[in-house]
């Protein structure tokens, strides 16, 4: 993304979503078009209304983070900085910067979803083309099993917050330019829960997860390549008092291949044969991904000429079939003769007619400065 939504609300990337609600208002406090009409205040708070409207929702929030469109995620939105519903996701969050939070009062659950978690995995080139299984061993948040995502010591439980009296907020009424406001803040003592922990327990300090690590099985479908990211639902971090698990991704990571490189579906290799092999033709034998076979070379093969086997390379990821495997043929002109060689050699040379041989010229390539300057040139 070339804004980074973060950096525009002035908070961390793992922010909560009070965070990041606090921040978005202290900056529409201070930037809303009626208390500062500066044009350039004006881009400024289109810009965290925009990126408010993204990480507010969790949905958009998850998309951004791994790279997407978050525009998308909604079927498109209705265009960030607009004076509409569409530019103003949340308006009521405008209006709680100046008024309080008039439309959404209450104390705020403990119980909130987990982060997704991303591992990498290291697969080999058969394993890739085949697909497979494994066993994988990941270090995540998980529920409490002391006090079960409660947060409170066995034998106790939350109390109700006798500042707030459970309603999460406090209230206090300030003199402004629009007269007498009466606003609200979460209390300061219960962190806006409505309730407090006197015990909280010993395992999770409170928390309601613990870190734990645990094995997973992955099936691996065939045909898949660097990059590819296989989604495990709610395998990722237990969230806060024991709420919902987010994602695990596990990213596919293919080790290099000894013989073959892969483009694409395709697999390509090299054989190298001498000149001797290449003119009389021959057998060479290769083991491929299938097992072991016999690539024919026929006679007067080329240096640079390769020879397609059809449907030994990747199985491809979406839909049937698999790609080839392309062996690319190296011709080697042997550097060093004894004197036998070179007698049969000339020998030969003499039968074909090629003793002094005249040579075929072509025209040469091209750099590519050259054929800018021909082409500025009008050549």
């Amino acid at each position: 993304m070339a804004t980074d939504y973060y950096a525009v609300l002035g908070v961390r990337r793992d922010a909560s979503q009070d965070e990041i609600k606090k921040a978005f208002r202290r900056l529409a406090r201070e930037l809303h078009p009626d208390v500062n009409p500066d044009p350039k205040t004006q881009e400024r708070f289109k810009e965290i209304n925009a990126a408010y409207e993204v990480l507010s929702d969790p949905q958009k929030k998850q998309v951004y983070d791994l790279g997407g469109d978050p525009l998308s995620a909604s079927g498109g939105g209705g265009g960030a900085g607009g004076f509409g519903a569409g530019g103003f996701g949340n308006f009521s969050d405008i209006m709680d910067a100046f008024f309080g939070n008039a439309a959404q009062r209450g104390p705020r659950s403990r119980t909130r979803r987990g982060q997704d978690a991303m591992i990498r995995l290291e697969i080999d080139l058969n394993e890739a083309a085949f697909g497979t299984t494994k066993d994988i061993q990941v270090d995540t948040a998980v529920v409490c099993n002391t006090c079960s995502g409660e947060g409170a010591a066995p034998g106790t439980s939350a109390q109700t917050c006798d500042m707030c009296r459970g309603r999460g907020e406090v209230s206090q009424v300030t003199r402004s330019f629009l007269g007498q406001v009466m606003t609200s803040r979460p209390c300061p003592q219960c962190q806006g829960f409505g309730t407090v922990v006197p015990t909280p327990c010993p395992e999770c300090a409170g928390d309601g997860r613990i870190r734990s690590r645990r094995t997973l099985t992955v099936k691996i479908p065939a045909g898949v390549d660097n990059g590819t990211r296989i989604q495990l639902a709610g395998e990722g971090e237990v969230g806060p008092g024991g709420g919902p698990a987010g994602d695990l991704y596990v990213e596919i990571h293919e080790l290099p291949h000894a013989v073959f490189q892969r483009r694409g579906d395709d697999l390509h290799c090299t054989v190298t044969i001498p000149m001797t092999a290449a003119a009389l033709g021959t057998k060479c034998p290769l083991e491929t991904l299938d097992g072991l076979e016999e690539i024919d070379i026929r006679p007067g093969t080329q240096s640079g000429q390769s020879v397609p086997l059809h449907g030994r390379g990747i199985t491809h990821l979406r839909g049937g079939g698999r790609g080839d495997l392309i062996v690319h043929v190296e011709v080697m002109t042997p550097s060093k003769l004894d004197a036998e060689q070179e007698r049969l050699l000339r020998e030969l040379s003499k039968l074909r007619g090629e003793e002094r041989p005249l040579g075929q010229f072509q025209p040469g390539q091209q750099g590519l400065f050259s054929r800018l300057k021909d082409a500025f040139n009008g050549r």
